[in-house]
């Protein structure tokens, strides 16, 4: 069927986009082969034809693969960080936020004085 790179570039569940058209066009055949199945007349012996025209449709699909043979050599990809500096500057602002906030939660919500109540004088 249709060769795959080594690096399965393009793959669903392993299998490449040619296996999903030929469902498809299977599944399209079915569906259109029970329909004129159900015509009346000489419109019914269209079946043939269109099965037939899948057939030839899926030879010619298996028969002329569009990928080579050999894959191509596989070059080794250097992953670059660009943002390195931006993104350790947006840590750095968000620890202090995050420090900044935390004091405000110790200062207005930990040490916040608790008044003693007056005693009932009866």
């Amino acid at each position: 069927m249709f060769s795959l790179s080594s690096r399965m570039g393009g793959t669903v569940l392993g299998v490449g986009p040619g296996v999903f058209i030929l469902a498809l066009l299977w599944v399209f055949t079915l569906l259109l082969c029970v329909l004129l199945s159900r015509t009346s007349g000489s419109a019914r012996f269209s079946v043939i034809l269109v099965f037939f025209s899948a057939v030839i449709v899926t030879l010619v699909l298996l028969l002329f693969p569009r990928a080579s043979e050999f894959p191509a050599p596989v070059t080794e990809i250097k992953i670059v960080d660009t943002f390195f500096v931006g993104r350790y500057v947006l840590v750095c602002l968000l620890s202090v936020m995050f420090l900044g906030s935390l004091f405000l939660v110790l200062v207005h919500h930990i040490l916040e004085p608790v008044y003693a109540k007056p005693l009932r004088v009866n």
